[in-house]
């Protein structure tokens, strides 16, 4: 019989400021989780919601950057729902963690204490591959974690809309292929984007995009100069060893 504890392994993030407890298949928190954390822009005080939390990466990340931020951590999955728990626990972060599907209709928001108009911030890292060109995976928790309905931007979006107060920020991942899509998504509700080009290196096209919007905002779109992850030798260059470190935020998250 294989032993339950040989399923997981506790890994190190910024820097070793944070140890995240997570299986050893599926779904791995990494790079792409630590990014959305360093772009997301909150004070003290503020109460943000982390949308596909998984085991808590990000928004972990996120509070133990920021002292006194109240923060939910929205799972589908029971599984890794109780391991962001966990990590939220050992850590010493204080942390709601709901089991919710994010598509779900705003009575079900309410009652797990998410009603509109109540948060001030939303992160999320949403599944974004397109099933069209992705090989289907046969463990079904890291396909929902990884491959996109038709409809799973745009549900998303709305309920990030439908919880955030007026001017409330959003701040999400995606590929940078599919930009045109989420500008489309959050043209309903939300204004004042800023966009930020994420690179392997200088001489390939952008992996991701990292997007921040103000819900009700007026603002012209900013593209910021793109974040390249490694340098001419092939290694994370400086800024995003910092980040990674949990010494550095990106411009998204600045005021």
């Amino acid at each position: 019989m294989t032993d339950p504890a040989c399923q997981y392994t506790e890994d190190a993030f910024l820097g070793g400021q944070l140890r995240l407890r997570q299986p050893k298949s599926g779904h791995r928190a990494g790079h792409d989780a630590m990014l959305l954390a360093a772009a997301t822009q909150v004070r003290c005080g503020d109460r943000l919601v982390d949308f596909g939390a998984g085991i808590g990466a990000a928004g972990l990340a996120v509070a133990k950057r920021v002292a006194g931020v109240k923060l939910v951590l929205v799972e589908i999955d029971s599984e890794l729902a109780g391991l962001a728990r966990g990590n939220a626990a050992s850590n010493a972060i204080a942390a709601d963690v709901i089991v919710l599907d994010v598509t779900s209709d705003a009575g079900i928001f309410a009652a797990a204490g998410l009603t509109p108009d109540s948060v001030d911030a939303v992160m999320m890292n949403p599944p974004f591959n397109d099933p069209a060109r992705h090989r289907a995976s046969p463990d079904r928790a890291r396909e929902n974690a990884h491959v996109a309905t038709d409809v799973t931007l745009e549900s998303w979006i709305h309920a990030a809309r439908r919880i955030l107060k007026s001017g409330g920020v959003l701040t999400l991942i995606w590929r940078a292929d599919g930009l045109a899509d989420v500008l489309a998504a959050l043209g309903r509700g939300f204004g004042s984007f800023a966009v930020l080009p994420v690179h392997s290196d200088a001489k390939t096209l952008a992996v991701r995009v990292l997007i921040r919007a103000i819900k009700g905002g007026k603002a012209p779109l900013r593209i910021h100069a793109a974040l390249l992850l490694n340098d001419e030798s092939a290694l994370p260059n400086k800024e995003v060893r910092d980040i990674l470190a949990g010494k550095g935020v990106l411009p998204l998250a600045l005021p």
